[in-house]
């Protein structure tokens, strides 16, 4: 594909050329383990760009991808106001959920030609090894995503031009490491914006290159596919000298990281999810706010909060937390064990 705007050579023999609120209430619950219902986290427009750490944002956890796409486009949008056009961005991925085989053998294809996000029924899934087509199913769900995230971010470009998108695939040389970028082209191309989605550790040259030519436009990375949390390859690799440089060569993703974050890059935007004494727990951060840990009650219509840190909270200190707010095994809530959350 050949683009107007930036160029890229791989060092294969391909190049790339790119050119550059709904409400919703969550209930938050009390320290007795009580529903208080005087907390109301309501969401009804973006923060403004000049929000302060004094004053931080509501988080809630979305129920539908149109609420996470505006949740995410609004984080987006607050942070290139404060001058962060190097963003990495990670979320749930949209899973269909008109079909009987939903995380079984086989499921439907999220994407369909006649429908959008507004209208999909969907589910919001993390990207578990429940993805039983691995990492190119991922891919189909993420770039779904990132086409809706984009349009939102773009709504209010310059000259009131829909900016066309554009996808570009030659990043994944082998076709099944389910590695893409998406471009907006609008009226005006300082509104321009690349995303890589599920860009991995050799993909940071590339990277490079298009966040150099790019300037103060948006470059952003949306579900990189290397691990949030370090391992002990991890920390090695973030050292200086040959045995980092060794570390690194055996996947420590520190020498990466450091690369990244000498571009600019920070995260933004998290919205992540996993199992905890058996039920459904997510965790939402922007770049101006603490960590907010939610668990899932049992009727599966929404999330009630249950505590919050500065910095990202292990599963031990979430386990901790579900603890505290007297939230026990899932088991014994189904079999009327313990009271239903």
């Amino acid at each position: 594909m050949l683009v107007s705007g930036f160029s890229l050579a791989t060092g294969a023999k391909n190049s790339i050329t790119v050119n550059p609120t709904e409400r919703h209430s969550t209930t938050s619950l009390s320290a007795s383990g009580d529903n208080d219902d005087s907390t109301d986290s309501t969401v009804v427009t973006p923060p403004t760009t000049n929000t302060a750490m004094s004053s931080k944002p509501d988080l809630y956890i979305p129920l539908s991808l149109d609420e996470m796409v505006k949740q995410t486009s609004a984080a987006m949008e607050d942070a290139m106001a404060q001058g962060k056009n190097r963003q990495i961005v990670r979320i749930l991925l949209p899973r269909s959920s008109d079909n009987d085989q939903l995380l079984q053998y086989y499921e439907s294809n999220v994407v369909s030609s006649d429908r959008t996000a507004n209208n999909l029924d969907v589910k919001l899934f993390p990207t578990d090894e429940t993805w039983q087509g691995g990492i190119m199913q991922l891919y189909r769900a993420a770039s779904l995503a990132c086409q809706e995230i984009l349009r939102r971010y773009s709504r209010n470009a310059s000259g009131g031009v829909v900016p066309r998108l554009q996808e570009d695939r030659s990043l994944d040389e082998s076709g099944v490491d389910g590695i893409g970028l998406w471009i907006t082209q609008g009226a005006s191309p300082k509104d321009d914006v690349s995303c890589f989605v599920q860009p991995s550790q050799e993909t940071v040259s590339a990277i490079e290159s298009i966040s150099n030519q790019a300037g103060s436009r948006l470059v952003a990375l949306l579900n990189p596919q290397w691990r949030i949390v370090d391992d002990a390859l991890d920390k090695a690799s973030r050292s200086e000298g040959a045995f980092g440089k060794f570390a690194s060569f055996l996947g420590g993703k520190g020498g990466s990281l450091r690369r990244l974050e000498e571009l600019g890059f920070e995260t933004v935007f998290v919205l992540e999810g996993y199992v905890c004494r058996g039920g459904n727990v997510r965790i939402v951060h922007r770049f101006d706010s603490e960590w907010a840990v939610f668990a899932e009650n049992d009727a599966g219509t929404d999330y009630i909060r249950v505590g919050g840190m500065p910095e990202r909270p292990s599963y031990q200190d979430v386990d901790k937390m579900l603890e505290e707010k007297g939230i026990t095994l899932k088991y014994a809530r189904d079999i009327g064990l313990a009271p239903k959350l």
